[in-house]
């Protein structure tokens, strides 16, 4: 997901054994029917884009085989959109435009599942490591969403009246597909969508259900290093220095106070130090420390707060320890890894729920709280053309594992680790029908 490399939290949801079981009206019955006839090749795509998972900026094999199956499909097709980007177009009369979304980019990150279906594809990182890859955010599953998701509303045609634009986004798990699609034309070179939904699967809701949320959902996230020079020396001789290591900890601790103390506690914040580095050996005094954090907020204004306090901060501290001018700190926000927080619309995630609800059931739609991990999904309602987005959460636990989760108080398997695996046969059956349903509804309506 998202971008996010952080893990989703578990969600504050329990249910009852009776509620687990998957429940679908009447009316809906005929769509129901139509995704579990197709369900046999949904796995067979699903297990193949599992099993040859590519990292950011590497899709190539998996943009042709998306491409591949929209053009079977009868979609016009333009595959390498923003780098290895799909664009899928199917007009279908007069009617809104609606956009729906997956992306395609897998992890590096050894599976340790123990699936027989496992990931077991390796490459070479920047250092010539070697990396597993492995789907371990569910991107498999949003592609064969999207997959089954365009087959039904091409089967159901009759239903429905507009445009359909299914979206293959490459490098979301870095932050740069969103960017790249859009600055190379998406809503430009094809019809500007009236509305653009999205699914992300979550590892802490069972299988069958889903989650939505309204308004915020997803984080603005920065990476951030800073560099706190000083002046080395040897560690008998500390009077003859200006150490780093110290004002680091310093500094680390300041850092805290920007949450507790100058961003009000009505809006939600992280300022995280994931990572310090300085010195070599324990009777040298360095000359510099470098720190990385990560920064989390919902509200673009506290973003900007809290980027201008870390300088602040900082310089501050490098003054009161007598630094002059020319070692300063340096604190360098990596522009290229921002990442906007994602805002549900309101009005159309309610029509979202709505739909949802009348195709699994209410008991199946959940109220899931916003989480502080990141995806670039938010990017889309930013642009000038201020179009509504809603991105809704997929249950992917198997609900006998998470009933037994509930009972022993165990922590799932979170996205991005080595032992996520969704319950892929339900939760695919439950993303399409929900996403048919839903694309459905939002053509049959007006356009706003």
């Amino acid at each position: 997901m998202i971008c996010s490399r952080a893990a989703y939290p578990l969600l504050a949801l329990v249910f009852s054994a009776s509620s687990l079981s998957f429940n679908a009206i009447a009316t809906q019955s005929d769509l129901d029917q139509s995704v579990t006839q197709a369900l046999p090749k949904l796995e067979k795509l699903y297990l193949h884009l599992h099993q040859h998972p590519e990292l950011s900026y590497q899709e190539k094999a998996t943009s042709q085989r998306m491409a591949q199956e929209l053009a079977q499909l009868g979609f016009e097709v333009t595959d390498n959109f923003g780098g290895y980007g799909v664009v899928g177009i199917l007009q279908n009369g007069k009617g809104p435009v609606v956009m729906i979304r997956a992306d395609i980019d897998g992890l590096p990150i050894i599976e340790q599942t123990g699936k027989s279906y496992a990931s077991t594809v390796t490459t070479q990182d920047a250092n010539n490591n070697k990396v597993g890859i492995m789907h371990g955010c569910g991107h498999d599953i949003h592609m064969t969403s999207l997959i089954g998701t365009a087959e039904q509303l091409v089967k159901h045609k009759a239903d429905w009246q507009g445009t359909l634009m299914m979206v293959a986004q490459p490098a979301e798990e870095v932050g740069g597909g969103a960017k790249a699609m859009l600055k190379q034309g998406l809503f430009s070179k094809f019809p500007t969508p009236d509305s653009i939904i999205g699914l992300h699967v979550s590892a802490s809701i069972p299988a069958g259900k889903v989650g939505t949320v309204s308004g915020y959902a997803l984080a603005n996230v920065d990476s951030v290093d800073i560099t706190i020079k000083g002046k080395g020396g040897h560690g008998a001789y500390p009077h003859s220095t200006i150490d780093p290591v110290v004002l680091a900890a310093r500094t680390v601790l300041a850092l805290q106070t920007i949450v507790s103390r100058e961003v009000s506690p009505l809006e939600p914040n992280v300022v995280t130090v994931g990572s310090i580095h300085g010195g070599s050996k324990h009777n040298i005094i360095s000359d510099e420390v470098k720190l990385q954090l990560t920064l989390r907020s919902y509200n673009p204004k506290v973003r900007e707060q809290q980027i201008a306090a870390i300088k602040r901060i900082t310089t501050g501290i490098a003054i009161s320890a007598g630094l002059p001018d020319d070692f300063m700190p340096v604190v360098y926000v990596h522009d290229d890894e921002t990442i906007p927080s994602t805002y549900n619309e309101p009005t159309l995630a309610a029509k979202v729920k709505a739909s949802i609800e009348a195709e699994l059931g209410s008991d199946n739609v959940l109220v899931a709280p916003p989480v502080m991990a990141g995806e670039d999904f938010g990017l889309y309602g930013l642009t000038p053309e201020k179009r509504p987005i809603t991105l809704f959460w997929l249950g992917a636990v198997d609900p006998k594992q998470y009933q037994a989760s509930v009972a022993s108080g165990e922590t799932l398997p979170s996205l991005h680790s080595s032992q996520f695996a969704p319950d892929y046969q339900l939760t695919i059956r439950t993303g399409v029908r929900a996403m048919t349903r839903t694309a459905m509804d939002l053509f049959n309506q007006p356009a706003q």
